[in-house]
């Protein structure tokens, strides 16, 4: 049976996994603390900012989780050995 040294390693943590995991974390904890948006004013458009927040963080999520999957793609690509695109 062939061993590949470094294979039996876990997961490694890279810069990019860091940038990764903090994209998909934040729209976790910004919709958890509430008390950071549970109030009316400033209003946008006649809607009280405790509503336009939360949207706001509809598109903001979006955007987060796309370049946390993009950036994955990339470092998988690399840990594989693969050209990058």
């Amino acid at each position: 049976m062939s061993h590949t040294p470094g294979a039996d390693r876990g997961p490694t943590v890279t810069p990019t996994r860091v940038v990764v995991g903090l994209c998909l974390a934040a729209p976790f904890v910004a919709m958890l603390w509430v008390g950071s948006y549970a109030r009316v004013d400033p209003r946008f458009a006649g809607i009280p900012f405790f509503y336009w927040y939360q949207m706001a963080w509809v598109v903001v999520s979006t955007a987060l989780t796309m370049v946390a999957y993009r950036l994955w793609q990339r470092d998988q690509r690399a840990r594989r050995g693969g050209a990058p695109k």
